[in-house]
């Protein structure tokens, strides 16, 4: 065994390399800019744990950026686990508050901001098509299926929210968690080296923040609501949401309400707002029949 090849090396997969830290401090961190801190550890529990811990402390400010090479303990939305092999993908969490110039129940949109700017930064960066599925899904299309590449959790953490993303970059088949799983490379991104990537969808997520901010949150008023719309698989398909007390409703999704919610259209003609719970896509969009 040469030393490369011992466990834990973070030179033990060549098609995997360590993130460039220092390179990422000198690409983000600008006088003005919205990230004040970036920080990359090898490994830890939950990024949007520890970041919650440290804003609880005052040991990090609006802005800080927080990646772990590999989470043992990620979570998904309703407590899900979210796991993969150390720097097969991106996880990581950052710190906004938005302050008394965006009312409270407005910060709803902030995970569906934060799908926006990363679908958005994955089409341009990476070079694939990315979905969203309703409320924090990213979809990528692998051997004409969708599969979920990545998902979003807000956390409130004091004054603030902490917002952390995961997105399975190389993951190979034989390493999926689900068979409704898939990753950039499964879905034939032409890039996929971590580092830009990372740079990019950060930059997304400082522009679409920036903008929502400046309009109060209103995310009409920045356009905000018409771009996840026009990204969202889930607007136009027949869905059920599996609501929290095992209760389900079928329905069309026809809309994402002011509050962030999703409308569906039930078979009695009633429109009813869903704002927690699992969406199953049940039929495919008009288009695409």
């Amino acid at each position: 065994m040469t030393p490369s090849d011992a466990p834990g090396n973070r030179w033990s997969d060549l098609d995997r390399p360590p993130l460039n830290t220092m390179a990422l401090r000198r690409g983000l961190l600008r006088p003005g800019g919205l990230w004040t801190s970036v920080e990359v550890v090898t490994s830890t529990g939950s990024t949007n744990s520890d970041l919650a811990a440290a804003a609880a402390a005052g040991k990090a400010a609006e802005g800080a950026v927080l990646v772990a090479e590999e989470q043992s303990a990620g979570r998904g939305r309703l407590d899900r686990t979210w796991s993969a092999p150390p720097r097969s993908g991106l996880f990581f969490s950052v710190l906004l508050t938005p302050g008394a110039g965006v009312p409270v129940e407005r910060w709803g949109w902030l995970p569906l901001l934060a799908g926006v700017a990363t679908a958005s930064a994955l089409s341009r960066a990476a070079g694939v098509d990315t979905a969203l599925k309703w409320p924090n899904d990213l979809l990528v299309t692998v051997d004409g299926a969708e599969r979920k590449a990545g998902g979003i959790l807000a956390e409130r953490a004091g004054d603030g929210v902490v917002v952390g993303i995961g997105l399975n970059v190389t993951l190979r088949a034989e390493e999926l968690p689900v068979p409704t799983a898939g990753s950039l490379a499964l879905a034939g991104a032409p890039v996929t080296d971590r580092d830009p990537l990372l740079r990019a969808v950060l930059r997304s997520l400082e522009e679409w923040y920036e903008m929502w901010r400046r309009a109060g949150g209103d995310p009409g008023a920045c356009r905000l609501d018409e771009a996840y719309a026009a990204g969202c698989a889930t607007l136009g398909r027949t869905v059920r949401a599996e609501l929290p007390g095992g209760r389900d409703l079928v329905g069309e999704a026809v809309a994402v309400d002011a509050d962030g919610r999703l409308v569906l259209a039930t078979a009695d003609g009633v429109q009813r707002p869903v704002g927690a719970g699992d969406i199953v896509h049940l039929r495919s969009a008009p288009s695409e029949e």
